[in-house]
């Protein structure tokens, strides 16, 4: 399932005159019997709610007084989230004989025409409260309490992410949750605004646009929406539209070294935090040590922990990196394995991880691994790979979408298109342009899309971890003869080089030593040929070639 959760309004909504209907009891168990939740948002106060309408069992918690109060109907427990109503204020009405003034545990509520005096009380008093309308109803409560309060409250309580509800409504005080769900809907009641601004429009009134949405909701799921409220964009295609990923579906992203794959999955979750979509990222190679909006788990050698994964996840609104930099290759496809299961149960309670982001996908995911067809199941995952080929074929299998970048990207949608047994697509003439990547929708093989290239707004540094401060290996680490010295990662590569005489230093140059190690070992193409065209000019003094040279490898590095 996509969508975990339904939200619904009590009066106007599910409620017709204040009753609500067997036939829309009856919808609302059969959507609690499909494994999800049901919430109550109303600007009712609790203990009438419970005289009105004794099935309240029916949901998993209950926001009453317009997001004040939030009440679990299995222990019979209620919490007061906010300040208790201001006995200053009810005073004050009651000596202007405002009538009916209801007074619950937060909420003051009373109905048209008092606005002015309610308004007028509040200003004269020096409070500050805030008046919400309910079409003919006024609720006043502490500032920033509405029902979209209440609701993030009881979805923390339940553990469930917010692009996973469905809400629907029919009242002013209905914008607030409405707009935090990833679903609205508006019964036909509805006023024009909550209307305007639903997702879905219901045909029905009451109750009965409630049993119509749950009857779409048990048939579509995710398909209740377009693509473009609850996928992830991909980028731009040459015509000029925006391109998407449905949720729980496989991106696999392939290029060749220094081809801008990190980059990109950096932008994508520049992209996924704008859509509240959170995510996980296992990174092997340190390239998301630094990334925004994310917490880290493990490090240089510190290694990560399932469990401590796990618990960050379960925080609202965290995004998490894996950082499996610390880990041998056969540590890091147990970490893999042992994680996968955690990330599994944890997305389908809650919605979290939205993204599953395997980086170098190779480490976890080798050919070699055996894995069941299908095995990531419902999870929404973004697999990177240097080369399809070094993955495990159980993976491939599943792709619904390929991203290729870089100088041999026809090249490997031929070869995967050939892999899957499948026709391969047409390519427009721009995808022979470096400055484009293409995407194949493995649903629609009729043509490759040419998607512009992106850059993420935050500064991005390849594999800050492995080669900036890790370790490459005595074999893979560039040798000084005249220094007698080893570097074993870039920091070390511009203390060593800028001890160098300047007839070494020229000799090499001469010999494109440097441009040849970034090339083979750091795997950065793109600093390798800036290198070698440096290496190359016969006219430019050593000294200025390796400030050059290293003033290359800072802008790539986090150095």
């Amino acid at each position: 399932m996509h969508f975990l959760a339904l939200a619904v309004d009590y009066d106007g909504t599910i409620a017709q005159n204040g009753n609500v209907s067997p036939q829309v009891q009856a919808a609302l168990l059969q959507l609690k019997n499909s494994g999800r939740k049901l919430l109550l948002v109303t600007g009712r106060e609790l203990q009438a709610l419970k005289h009105h309408f004794p099935q309240l069992a029916l949901f998993d918690r209950v926001i009453a007084e317009n997001g004040a109060v939030l009440y679990d109907p299995a222990t019979d427990r209620d919490e007061l989230l906010t300040d208790g109503a201001s006995t200053e204020l009810v005073r004050s009405l009651r000596e202007k004989r405002v009538a009916p003034l209801s007074v619950g545990r937060s909420v003051i509520a009373t109905w048209h025409p008092f606005e002015e005096a309610v308004i007028n009380s509040i200003r004269d008093l020096g409070l500050e409260l805030q008046m919400t309308f309910n079409k003919d109803a006024i609720m006043v409560l502490p500032p920033g309490v509405n029902k979209a309060f209440g609701l993030r409250a009881a979805l923390r309580n339940l553990g469930i992410c917010e692009q996973n509800v469905v809400g629907v409504g029919d009242a002013e005080n209905d914008h607030s949750f409405l707009s935090i769900c990833g679903c609205s809907a508006a019964v036909s009641n509805a006023i024009a605004s909550i209307k305007s601004c639903a997702d879905i429009r219901l045909e029905r009134d009451h109750g009965q646009g409630v049993c119509e949405l749950i009857d779409q909701l048990l048939l579509k799921d995710a398909a209740l929406v377009p693509v473009d409220r609850i996928g992830i964009h991909l980028g731009q295609a040459g015509d000029a539209k925006d391109v998407w990923l449905p949720p729980e579906s496989i991106l696999l992203i392939v290029g060749n070294s220094g081809a801008g794959k990190s980059s990109y999955v950096t932008w994508l979750t520049e992209r996924m935090v704008q859509a509240h979509q959170g995510f996980c990222i296992v990174d092997p190679e340190g390239d998301y040590l630094s990334l925004d909006n994310a917490v880290t788990i493990g490090g240089l050698t510190a290694p990560p922990t399932t469990e401590e994964s796990v618990h960050h996840l379960l925080q609202a609104e965290l995004n998490v990196v894996v950082s499996a930099l610390a880990l041998s290759a056969q540590e890091r496809v147990q970490l893999f394995g042992d994680l996968l299961p955690f990330l599994q149960a944890l997305r389908k309670t809650s919605g979290r991880p939205y993204w599953l982001i395997l980086d170098e996908a190779h480490y976890m995911l080798p050919h070699c691994a055996v894995w069941p067809s299908g095995f990531l199941g419902n999870m929404g995952a973004i697999i990177v790979a240097l080369d399809f080929e070094q993955v495990c074929p159980a993976v491939l299998e599943s792709v619904d979408t390929l991203v290729a970048l870089g100088s041999t990207n026809r090249e490997l949608i031929v070869r995967f298109a050939q892999l899957r047994q499948r026709s391969c697509p047409a390519f427009p003439e721009r995808a022979q342009n470096l400055e484009y990547a293409c995407l194949w929708d493995l649903h629609d093989d009729r043509e490759v899309k040419v998607l512009d290239l992106v850059r993420p707004q935050q500064r991005h540094h390849r594999h800050s971890g492995k080669y900036v401060a890790g370790d490459v290996g005595p074999w893979h680490a560039f040798y000084f003869p005249a220094l007698d010295r080893r570097a074993v990662n870039l920091t070390d590569f511009l203390t060593l080089s800028s001890q160098l005489q300047d007839s070494v230093l020229g000799s090499h140059l001469a010999a494109h030593d440097f441009s040849h190690w970034f090339r083979e070992v750091i795997h950065d193409d793109m600093l390798a040929n800036q290198t070698y065209l440096i290496e190359s000019d016969s006219k430019m003094a050593s000294e200025s070639a390796l400030g050059q040279i290293a003033r290359l490898v800072r802008s790539r590095y986090n150095l």
